[in-house]
């Protein structure tokens, strides 16, 4: 398909890159009709430049009808009009660029919107040249002649994965919402089409990649069986094993790296949930796969909020695990694994990680903003900071009505469900533990607008009479907001920039290093040493997930080298052998 020749692969990020994610409705709203938009975010790149970062992540900005916030594409070629113009978008392309900064996208092909034009052929009727471009099936009838969809598939949204459409009496398969039917990658000519204009048209403009949404979901089992049953009480059952990691997939990442990412420099960061095993991950994202470059894995950021019928359902969680897990993604920085490492603590798919994984409480809310920075910044490979994670942005109050105030799709559909299940089984319990667990786990925390000072509506829309598209934190006046942070050099911002240097300087160990794990089994300390390759220098961080005092002790594997220099504490440096509440203290040997 592309006639351009093959360059070499893409350098610029192998050595880890930090990328700072703009979600973009609410980043930065500059014409004041309360939505963020580019020229905001155009405007804006010099503060990106002073943080330390070295790439953006644009969420989805396409032309869309935004039943999932931008994630049902209508024109892959054009702008949401709020956002802006297409010639808005090739201004920013470029003037990151003049920063110094890499860009890259949403890349979201699994599945389009309801009202592109391919899908909007398709349903024209059953003989139409686009039909076989969705996954369409006829009804399944039961003794009573009663009509149900093919299978029992959940939507990850919940209700069944299937649509009844009543022009052409046949079922729709969309893994997510209605609105987003899932595109059949079977057919080679939507794939070709999906490279063409999805992927080719933005990288001859300049682009430098792509977060890949939903990397493993092109491949189904098509024969499409019914799901275990795990949840009895409704006919829709979980069903990642037959969505996900299909017999095709691996065929059809390769195919789409040769046609279309390897004549660009480009770096695909795949999102692969669902993919818990090594070798799987391998599969994908080694340099021998021929696939991706990187993943998003999602089992640690789902530690608190592990599936089941109610995917917001508030779980328990173990700081081992946490660590496990965390030693078990460094694996990927490994040279012997011949991959890179991708790591996160948020994302426009994650609450705030200040209040699922330390304290959110006014006296806590710094030291536990930096004591996570500390942990996410010294991780080897490449790294994502998500759009007010640098000012510490804790999650939303839970007196929040989450009737009228939360806005995702995917919180609403849950919600829904929780409330018809608990009042059909007569379950209140039902009902509050679905309100705590949207309240610590929904994505509707990462996505409230973007806190720029002490203004009206925080700074993020500042013409007269604007209304922000979701409501604004009550936080940005109790110092949560980037202008009463910028001046205050003891302020979580300030401590990004210097951890980011610091992550730069010592580039040996904190992006090459070896991760290595001492405390495994501790349930208040989180304790590992990154080591250079050659073996020169290592790094000690200690880090306290607790509120009160927690011993220490330094690894029996440093005790025999000379005395460590202090690199830094976050809340003092205290040398009585104990870490303070949500201390992050780290050594440098």
């Amino acid at each position: 398909m592309v006639n351009a020749p093959k360059k070499q692969l893409p350098s610029w990020w192998k050595d880890g890159v930090v990328i700072y994610q703009v979600y973009p409705a609410s980043f930065k709203d500059d014409n004041g009709d309360g939505l963020g938009d580019l020229r905001g975010l155009i405007n804006k790149l010099p503060y990106l430049k002073s943080l330390g970062i070295e790439a953006i992540w644009l969420g989805p900005h396409y032309k869309s009808p935004r039943k999932d916030e931008g994630y049902d594409i209508s024109d892959y070629k054009n702008i949401h009009e709020p956002f802006g113009t297409l010639e808005e978008c090739q201004e920013l392309i470029d003037k990151a660029h003049s920063h110094g900064l890499k860009i890259l996208f949403d890349l979201v092909i699994n599945h389009c919107s309801d009202q592109h034009e391919w899908f909007r052929e398709s349903r024209k009727d059953k003989s139409n040249p686009k039909r076989d471009w969705f996954y369409w099936r006829p009804a399944k009838y039961d003794a009573d002649g009663v009509r149900h969809p093919p299978n029992n598939w959940r939507s990850v949204f919940g209700g069944s994965a299937w649509e009844w459409d009543e022009a052409t009496e046949e079922y729709y398969l969309h893994c997510f919402v209605k609105e987003q039917p899932d595109m059949n990658w079977e057919n080679p000519e939507v794939r070709q089409a999906i490279y063409r204009d999805a992927i080719c048209f933005w990288l001859d403009r300049g682009l430098d990649g792509f977060r890949i949404d939903t990397a493993n979901f092109y491949s189904k089992h098509v024969d499409f069986p019914d799901a275990p049953v795990v949840a009895p009480n409704t006919p829709w059952q979980p069903a990642a094993d037959y969505m996900t990691n299909g017999p095709r997939l691996h065929e059809f990442l390769r195919e789409m790296r040769k046609e279309a990412f390897d004549h660009y420099d480009c770096f695909t960061i795949g999102e692969l949930p669902h993919t818990p095993r090594l070798e799987d991950i391998l599969s994908y994202i080694s340099v021998e796969a021929e696939a991706l470059n990187c993943t998003i894995l999602f089992d640690q950021m789902d530690l608190d909020h592990k599936g089941g019928q109610y995917p917001l359902m508030r779980t328990s969680w173990k700081l081992s695990e946490f660590k496990r897990l965390a030693a078990f993604a460094q694996q990927l920085a490994e040279p012997k694994y011949n991959a890179h490492a991708l790591s996160y603590m948020e994302n426009h798919d994650q609450a705030r990680s200040v209040t699922r994984f330390a304290s959110d409480a006014p006296e806590h809310r710094v030291a536990s903003a930096k004591m996570l920075a500390t942990y996410l910044l010294s991780l080897s490979g490449s790294l994502i900071v998500y759009q007010g994670q640098e000012i510490n942005t804790i999650n939303a109050p839970k007196d929040w009505d989450i009737d009228a105030e939360y806005k995702d799709v995917c919180t609403i559909n849950t919600w829904r469900e929780i409330k018809e299940d608990a009042e059909k089984n007569s379950d209140p319990s039902l009902l509050e533990r679905g309100r705590e667990g949207i309240q610590l786990t929904a994505r509707d925390h990462s996505r409230t607008p973007m806190q720029w000072d002490s203004s009206h509506n925080a700074g993020f829309s500042t013409k007269e009479g604007a209304k922000p598209w979701m409501r604004v934190m009550e936080s940005y006046k109790e110092g949560i907001n980037v202008a009463a942070q910028e001046d205050d050099p003891e302020s979580t911002l300030n401590f990004y920039r210097r951890m980011l240097a610091l992550r730069k300087e010592h580039k040996d160990v904190f992006v090459l290093g070896k991760f290595d794990l001492h405390d495994k089994e501790n349930e208040q300390t989180m304790i590992y040493t990154k080591t250079s390759q050659d073996g020169s220098r290592v790094a000690l961080v200690a880090l306290n997930f607790t509120s009160e005092p927690q011993a220490f002790d330094v690894p029996s594997s440093l005790k025999d080298k000379s005395t460590g220099k202090l690199l830094f504490s976050t809340v003092g440096g205290k040398s009585d052998g104990k870490l303070e509440a949500y201390e992050a203290r780290v050594i440098l040997y």
